[in-house]
C-alpha cells in the first residue's frame, strides 16, 4: 500500500534505570544523554546514529523534580552536539511525554518538521539517599535563579483548608466514588483492587526497566504489615505510583519519508495511528461524577475513531496506573472486563515499573514500541492520566502505516465542557450528604484524618474534614457514600465532618 510521505511513525527508543544496588545515578544531564543516544541507536538506520541525532529538529525535555538546569534543552543540545531548529521543557503531569510526542506528530503532519526528540529522566531516589546522608549532589548547571514549582493553575482556598493536595489521597477519592456506584462492599473491594494490581507486578518482574521487578500476591498487596502500611485508604503503601526512582526515557519520531532518507527498516518503524487529549474539571469537587471519568470516554473513542479500529481490535494495553483507579476508570471507559485477557499494562505500572515524575510515559511508549515490534500488524494503546483525575491522553499505535488523520480535541472538550463543573462551597454549616471520601493514615499506619466530599442541596459541593477516631474507623469498615453528616465550619475555614 502506499503510504502517506507525512505519516508519522516512533524510528527509536531508549530506557535505563539504575537501581540502588548499583550505587548513585548520574545526573539527569548525562541521563538525558544516555537515553537519547540509545534511541538513535535504536532505529538501526543505515546512515547511522549520528545521522538520526544529527536530522533532530525539535527536542523537547521533560520537567525533571531532580535538579533544576539552567537550561535544560540547551545543555543536552551541547551534549549531543545537535542544533535542532526547536528546543523546549515542558511543563508538568502525568500527560506531558504522551502529549509532547502527539504534537510532534501534528507538525509532523503539517510540514512544520521532520524528526522529533522527546525525553525525560529522573534520579529521585539518589536524591532522597544523599539527603538521608546529609550529602547535596554535584551536579553541574545549577539554575542561578530560584525558580518555583511549575503549577500551572491556582490552587482553590477550599482545597487549600482541608489539604486535598496528595494524589494518593484525591485518587482514593475517586475509588470510593466508583466502589459505591457499583455497590461493592468496602472488603470485596479491596480484594478486588489487589487481584486488578498483582498481574501489574508479574509484568514488572519480567520487564528489565522496573524499579521494583518483584511478582506480589493479591494478599501481599491488600494487607497493611510494617513495610506496607496504608496509606490513603483503600491504598496501601504497594498499591501507590513510587516516583523516588532512577530512571529515563526517550521517544525519536519522525515522518515516513524521512525515516526513509535515513535508511530506518520498515520493521523498526511504529506508526501513530490516533491520539487525543482531553480535561475534566479542574477541582476534584468539580467532578460532577466521582465515579468515571467523561474525559476518558471521549478521548478514548476519539483516539480509536482516528486510528480506525475498536477497542476489541487493540492486542496491546498500557493503561495509566499511578494509582488503581486511574486503571478502573480508563477501563470503564473502554469498556474493558477486569478479567481481560490481554492485561492492562506492558511495563508492570508506575507502583511497580516506577513513576519518573512526569516522565513515566516515556517509558510506556517505549516499552509499548518494543511490543509491537515483537508482533507487527498488532496495534497498542497507551494512556495517561494528569494531575488529579483532570488531563488525560489517549494514544494507538502500529506497525501498519494507515490514513493520517488529525483528532477533532477541538469539538470534543466543547462537548465535555457543556455541562460545567460543580460549584464549590469554601464553608458550609449543618448537614451534607457524603459523595466520596478517604482515610489518611500517618506514617505508623495508623488513621489519621478523613477528607470527604459532600453534596449540598442545590447542586453545589463542599470538602469536609473527619478527624473522630470511631467516625475514621467506620469509614473504613462502612460505605458512607450517601449518608448524611453534619458539618460545622472551624478555625482556618475547615469544615469539620460529624457523624
Amino acid at each position: 500500500m502506499s503510504v502517506d510521505p507525512r505519516a508519522p511513525c516512533i524510528i527509536g527508543v531508549g530506557q535505563q534505570v539504575w537501581r540502588p544496588g548499583v550505587g548513585e545515578a548520574p545526573e539527569p544531564l548525562a541521563m538525558w544523554e544516555q537515553v537519547c543516544r540509545q534511541a538513535a541507536d535504536d532505529a538501526g538506520a543505515a546512515r547511522g546514529a549520528s545521522a538520526v541525532l544529527a536530522a533532530v529538529d525539535s527536542l523537547d525535555v521533560v520537567y525533571c523534580q531532580s535538579w533544576a538546569y539552567d537550561d535544560p534543552p540547551g545543555r543536552l543540545v551541547e551534549a549531543l552536539a545537535i542544533d535542532p531548529r526547536r528546543r523546549a521543557y515542558s511543563g508538568i503531569g502525568g500527560t506531558v511525554p504522551l502529549q509532547l510526542v502527539d504534537a510532534a506528530a501534528e507538525a509532523i503532519i503539517r510540514g512544520e518538521l521532520d524528526v522529533a526528540l522527546v525525553t525525560g529522566a529522573e534520579a529521585l531516589d539518589t536524591r532522597r539517599r544523599l539527603r538521608r546522608e546529609g550529602r547535596k549532589p554535584a551536579w553541574r548547571f545549577k539554575d542561578p535563579e530560584r525558580r518555583p514549582f511549575p503549577f500551572e493553575v491556582p490552587f482553590h482556598p477550599a482545597e487549600v483548608a482541608h489539604e486535598v493536595f496528595q494524589a494518593w489521597l484525591t485518587f482514593a477519592v475517586f475509588d470510593i466514588g466508583r466502589r459505591a456506584r457499583l455497590g461493592t462492599s468496602p472488603e470485596d473491594h479491596r480484594r478486588r483492587l489487589g487481584e486488578l494490581l498483582a498481574p501489574f507486578t508479574r509484568v514488572a518482574a519480567r520487564n528489565p526497566f522496573a524499579w521494583f521487578p518483584v511478582e506480589r500476591s493479591v494478599e501481599e498487596l491488600i494487607t497493611p504489615s510494617a513495610q506496607n502500611r496504608m496509606v490513603g485508604y483503600p491504598y496501601t503503601k504497594y498499591m501507590v505510583s513510587v516516583m523516588d526512582v532512577d530512571m529515563a526515557a526517550a521517544v525519536i519520531v519522525a515522518s515516513h519519508a524521512r525515516a526513509d532518507s535515513l535508511g530506518v527498516p520498515p520493521e523498526r518503524r511504529v506508526y501513530l495511528r490516533g491520539w487525543c487529549y482531553a480535561t475534566d474539571p479542574l477541582y476534584v469537587a468539580e467532578h460532577r461524577d466521582l465515579s468515571r471519568s467523561p474525559a476518558m470516554a471521549a478521548a478514548s473513542a476519539e483516539a480509536l475513531r482516528v486510528a480506525g479500529v475498536g477497542v476489541d481490535d487493540v492486542a496491546h494495553l498500557d493503561l495509566y496506573s499511578c494509582f488503581a483507579s486511574s486503571v478502573d476508570f480508563a477501563r470503564d471507559a473502554l469498556g474493558l472486563a477486569s478479567d481481560d485477557p490481554r492485561g492492562f499494562t506492558v511495563t508492570g505500572g508506575l507502583p511497580f515499573a516506577g513513576g519518573a515524575g512526569s516522565g513515566y510515559l516515556a517509558h510506556s511508549i517505549a516499552t509499548m514500541a518494543g511490543v509491537l515490534r515483537e508482533d507487527p500488524g498488532s496495534f497498542g494503546l497507551v494512556s495517561g492520566v494528569g494531575m488529579h483525575m483532570t488531563r488525560h491522553a489517549f494514544a494507538i499505535y502500529s506497525t501498519t502505516p494507515g490514513p493520517v488523520t488529525l483528532p477533532e480535541a477541538e469539538r470534543v472538550q466543547r462537548q465535555l465542557d457543556a455541562e460545567g463543573p460543580a460549584p464549590i462551597v469554601d464553608t458550609h454549616r449543618g448537614p451534607a450528604t457524603v459523595a466520596a471520601y478517604s482515610v489518611a493514615h500517618g506514617r505508623d499506619g495508623e488513621p489519621d484524618w478523613a477528607l470527604l466530599v459532600c453534596d449540598l442541596d442545590g447542586g453545589a459541593r463542599c470538602y469536609a474534614r473527619a478527624t473522630d477516631p470511631d467516625l475514621l474507623v467506620a469509614l473504613e469498615e462502612e460505605e458512607w457514600v450517601g449518608r448524611v453528616v453534619e458539618l460545622e465550619t472551624t478555625e482556618g475555614d475547615v469544615n469539620l465532618a460529624r457523624a
